[in-house]
């Protein structure tokens, strides 16, 4: 083979090999964009059911699309597209109206619902959320502060229950005035009741628009402890959740 040809033959492999890191590049884009995108959990607000230190998958097409669900949201598009209302209980993504990050809280109350919170016990349209002491525990957050809690099983009318905890029934979010959620936004709380900062805070993220939902929490896909970075993996041993990886959010 003359020298001319291999050189010919070298530009044609490096020329198939770029197109096929684009195409790669491109499915990954769309992927994220449409299907599924990574998100890790660095606060206690949901502990226990999504622990710092979690990976999830949120499905973008759960809810249709707008443009927080996009890469950039500051493209000036307002709406959803092929939109689905979240149901109570869902583990949703969104971006809180003050915020410029997006937060991981469960939807509590619908459009036209009344909340309110009465010695740590939720309250749905007037009437109260079955909640069962399960047992305690203890539960540290991002600052490596530990406090004993109260585990609770509590369980939504239509049936979706899962695990809540509580530090105490008379912290700060623990009895409230009654919120009624405005038409086409919905009210988001963290299963760590007394370390979690929703929709309670009328100032800090308030009722959220049906427009600002990102996705909905699928799957857990990794998982370490104190938020050791991933790369970090000379740490893995030892440091990694096997038993959280791979799993539902909602098991």
């Amino acid at each position: 083979m003359s020298d001319a040809t291999k050189k010919k033959t070298g530009k044609g492999e490096l020329r198939e090999t770029i197109v096929i890191i684009v195409q790669a590049l491109l499915i990954a884009l769309v992927f994220r964009t449409f299907a599924f995108e990574p998100f890790s959990i660095p606060t206690a607000s949901m502990q226990s059911n999504l622990m710092i230190g979690d990976y999830i998958l949120a499905s973008k097409y759960s809810y249709g699309y707008s443009r927080y669900s996009l890469p950039y949201s500051e493209v000036p598009w307002n709406g959803r597209i092929l939109g689905n209302s979240p149901e109570r209980g869902d583990v949703v993504v969104f971006r809180p109206v003050p915020q410029s990050e997006n937060y991981v809280k469960r939807v509590i109350g619908l459009p036209g619902d009344t909340v309110q919170m009465i010695d740590g016990v939720l309250q749905l349209n007037g009437e109260p959320v079955e909640r069962e002491r399960i047992g305690t525990g203890i539960d540290r957050d991002s600052t490596g502060v530990n406090l004993p809690i109260i585990e609770y099983r509590e369980t939504l009318p239509s049936g979706v229950s899962y695990t809540i905890q509580e530090i105490s029934d008379n912290a700060q979010f623990d009895n409230t005035s009654v919120y009624t959620v405005p038409p086409g936004h919905y009210f988001m709380m963290g299963d760590n009741r007394d370390r979690s900062l929703d929709s309670r805070s009328l100032m800090s993220v308030g009722y959220v628009p049906f427009e600002n939902l990102v996705g909905k929490a699928q799957w857990r896909f990794f998982s370490i402890t104190d938020n050791i970075p991933p790369w970090q993996v000379w740490r893995w041993p030892g440091n990694i959740r096997f038993d959280r990886m791979f799993t539902s959010v909602y098991e």
